[in-house]
């Protein structure tokens, strides 16, 4: 393109400056019709695509609970156990029995577990607390961001996560000697440095670089032998997760498609995920299966077949739930925790409508399904199967942090083991005795000004120990975090700057006296009580 200038006088005698463009075709340019270049990233089978994995790689693996899982791609590599191990596998679970990281935990190929939420599987949570295993313990959203930073070229960042907790300080050991805690500690935990920025903490944290990026695709572009571009499209719902932030990070990513599509037949509006990212493509073979199938309640259901203890355990929860859903104002974007906070949408007042957030990547999660309306695709944080209510939105981890970390969601309800009168919240392990994972509660706690923080949780524990504590026993989720605590008993306001509850509801037929005797703190009273 270039410009032409004119200058005119006109009658008045005024000069009058007038450009003109005109647009040229370049003989350098490329032709529209031009093919795609015949490099070719499909391989015939998964055991030859992952050949160049050796001893030692750090490898990234895709998925949520068994959503985007490369099963395909793992059974492959599992089947080099005698000549690859010592891997370091960062995953946010550590798989099942057979799936997932399950695969080479049963070949005994790793050595290093990095992830969010491992203790789902049995194996590894036995093997990690006998000291068979190494494992670095990372917030949700941190680690979805850390795997993000070296696909951007960034080697480190600051965030609130996990400021003033046991992430911080580097006192989540990363390995225990041969028997266990009682024996040791072989590895310590990593401490953090901590800044402060306009008067909130914020910790640093250190990129992850992959060697190789295991991960599955709903679907593949291709031209001939050539997969040109790799989309995770919409319809495939839950099953972002980490996948796309995974195969950007990695020195080899090897996907495993579900269907490769003729060149073109998606739209470029549709992909998640450009083919430059993408090094090698195999066939996906490994079937999809759900890991907890979680149906709508039939409301023909007998309800009368549970026992009497499970039938009382199941009021009170649900009773809590109630009260905790006087909390939600219509239009809240809300995030639940696993367990009893995904009751609360139970009890909503009529007319209160609400965006439930997942933060696997789910905005708009609607009910448990139909069996006509499972989909393997489709799960919430606690891996239960979901629905989508209309207007609804899905997209991967990293987005889906970014919108908790920054304050987006109005209020997150969350069960807690421990609860301090400064709003202290303990939910995620019991150090040598029980690890689940950190999940994606520590990103959930850490903008309490911006996204109110309601701990749902029984009163005492089993032998009536106290749970709402002076100060918490346990390694802390969040630091003074909490506003609402709400218990069968009471409910309870949490003054986060002075560390002091007042105590504003009590449950039918409980007394102050009662609430005092079970409470592991002194709390002020409202004048006007409230009851539910």
């Amino acid at each position: 393109m270039y410009a032409q200038v004119y200058r005119a006088r006109l009658a008045s005698g005024a000069s009058l400056r007038i450009s003109a463009f005109f647009a040229t075709s370049r003989k350098y340019s490329t032709a529209t019709d031009s093919p795609a270049p015949r490099k070719s990233k499909l391989w015939k089978s998964a055991d030859e695509a992952i050949q160049d994995v050796k001893s030692g790689d750090v490898l990234l693996c895709g998925g949520f609970g068994a959503a985007g899982i490369p099963d395909t791609l793992l059974g492959a590599l599992a089947k080099r156990k005698d000549t690859v191990r010592d891997l370091t596998a960062v995953s946010n679970n550590a798989g099942s029995a057979d799936s997932g990281l399950g695969k080479l935990l049963n070949t005994d190929q790793l050595s290093k577990v990095v992830a969010s939420y491992p203790g789902g599987n049995k194996k590894f949570e036995s093997l990690f607390l006998e000291g068979g295993i190494s494992l670095e313990l990372v917030p949700q959203g941190t680690l979805a961001e850390r795997i993000r930073a070296h696909a951007a070229g960034i080697p480190a960042f600051f965030t609130p996560t996990g400021a003033s907790t046991a992430v911080e300080e580097g006192s989540i050991p990363q390995r225990y000697n041969k028997g266990g805690l009682a024996n040791g500690i072989a590895i310590p935990g990593i401490s953090k440095e901590a800044r402060e920025f306009n008067g909130r903490r914020y910790l640093m944290e250190t990129a992850i670089a992959g060697d190789v990026a295991f991960i599955r695709a709903w679907k593949v572009d291709e031209s001939g032998n050539f997969a040109q571009i790799i989309s995770f499209v919409p319809h495939r719902y839950a099953s972002q997760n980490f996948s796309t932030v995974m195969a950007k990070n990695a020195k080899l990513t090897i996907v495993e498609a579900e269907k490769i599509v003729p060149v073109g037949s998606i739209s470029p509006n549709a992909i998640h995920l450009p083919g430059i990212y993408v090094d090698r493509i195999v066939p996906a073979e490994s079937e999809k299966f759900i890991e907890i199938v979680t149906l709508a309640q039939d409301p023909s259901a007998d309800e009368s077949a549970l026992s009497p203890e499970k039938a009382a355990a199941q009021a009170q929860r649900r009773y809590i739930a109630s009260r905790a859903a006087k909390e939600i104002k219509d239009g809240y974007y809300v995030n639940l925790g696993i367990g009893m906070p995904t009751l609360v949408p139970e009890f909503l007042d009529k007319g209160i409508r609400v965006w439930l957030q997942s933060e696997n990547g789910i905005l708009g999660m609607g009910p448990y399904p139909t069996k006509k309306q499972l989909d393997a695709d489709l799960i919430n944080a606690g891996k239960e199967t979901v629905t989508l209510v209309p207007g609804a939105s899905v997209f991967d981890s990293s987005e889906s942090f970014a919108m908790i970390r920054g304050g987006h969601v109005d209020v997150a309800i969350l069960g807690a083991m421990e609860v301090s009168q400064a709003g202290d919240i303990a939910n995620f392990m019991i150090p040598g005795k029980m690890l689940k994972g950190i999940g994606g509660a520590m990103d959930l706690v850490s903008n309490p000004d911006k996204t109110k923080v309601i701990a749902v949780m029984e009163h005492t524990a089993k032998g009536g120990r106290h749970k709402i504590l002076k100060q918490c026993a346990l390694p802390l989720t969040g630091a003074r975090t909490v506003s609402t605590i709400v218990t069968e008993l009471a409910v309870f306001d949490v003054d986060r700057v002075a560390g002091e509850l007042t105590l504003i509801d009590l449950a039918k037929g409980v007394t102050v006296e009662e609430v005092r005797a079970k409470t592991g703190c002194d709390f002020k009273v409202r004048s006007h009580l409230g009851t539910w």
